[in-house]
């Protein structure tokens, strides 16, 4: 049977990376992300939501002496130099550590202002950061982001109902060089699981269908996970286990997803 790698590199951060990454503001405690750290999985996203597991999970992991091992993401939606800087210097207090392997700079819809980016690349000078890292849900604005070489990851929105990246983003990325590409949202914020959201006769999704179905598209270097309890880090982790989506399934779970987005009330 056809599995995920254990590792792969996260475009030109170099950064080695399991496939599923993990958020922490939802709630998910430390021991499920101990354990899920043990099954492979080290892209520790702590963003805007710096949850009490995901600190007490990261100091363990650091005390234990595996800091090297495990990728760190702060983010920042301040528009501000210096409240992105202040952010980023108490989530690092926070944690016990001197440098962030990634800077988020969160929900960005157009290019982040030029002043904001200096002091960025000021503060990754001064190592309290190494790679530089940008998110927004407006899938064009990326292909400018992709070309501004002081971004090393982009972080996209990406699931069945919304699979406009496969053409609007991803055939644009350059063969050589290529950003790292972290997708968000796989479940549709719960859209895709839930059985009142499905075509006629189907049954909703388990979100470990909606993390193969983006883990399988060979675009995508990790795939993002917000569990809020040890159940749903363990049906995330089962994606590993179950590996790529066969034809069939990538059809079904595709028509399930337009038709989620057809009859949406969120956002396209």
């Amino acid at each position: 049977m056809a599995s995920f790698p254990d590792r792969v590199t996260l475009g030109r951060s170099g950064l080695s990376v399991g496939p599923l990454g993990v958020a922490g503001g939802y709630g998910v405690g430390a021991r499920a992300l101990l354990y899920a750290f043990d099954r492979g999985v080290n892209y520790f996203y702590h963003g805007s939501r710096r949850s009490a597991g995901m600190v007490a999970a990261i100091r363990n992991l650091v005390a234990a002496g595996h800091r090297d091992e495990v990728v760190i993401v702060l983010q920042s939606y301040s528009r501000l130099p210096g409240l992105m800087e202040r952010s980023l210097t108490r989530g690092l207090t926070q944690l016990g550590i001197d440098t962030a392997d990634v800077l988020l700079l969160g929900w960005y819809n157009g290019p982040p202002g030029e002043r904001l980016v200096e002091r960025a690349e000021r503060m990754r000078e001064n190592g309290m950061f190494r790679h530089l890292a940008v998110s927004g849900h407006r899938r064009r604005a990326f292909v400018g982001h992709e070309a501004d070489q002081r971004f090393s990851v982009l972080h996209i929105r990406y699931n069945a109902a919304h699979i406009g990246v496969e053409t609007e983003v991803f055939p644009h990325l350059p063969a050589e060089g290529r950003p790292g590409i972290v997708a968000y949202t796989a479940t549709c914020w719960g859209a895709l699981l839930k059985a009142r959201r499905m075509p006629p006769g189907e049954a909703p999704l388990r979100a470990r269908d909606c993390y193969r179905f983006v883990l399988s598209n060979p675009d995508v270097n990790v795939g993002m996970s917000g569990p809020k309890d040890d159940a749903q880090m363990d049906e995330a982790l089962a994606a590993l286990d179950e590996g790529p989506l066969s034809v069939e399934e990538d059809a079904r779970i595709r028509r399930i997803g337009r038709w989620v987005h057809e009859h949406a009330t969120f956002g396209r």
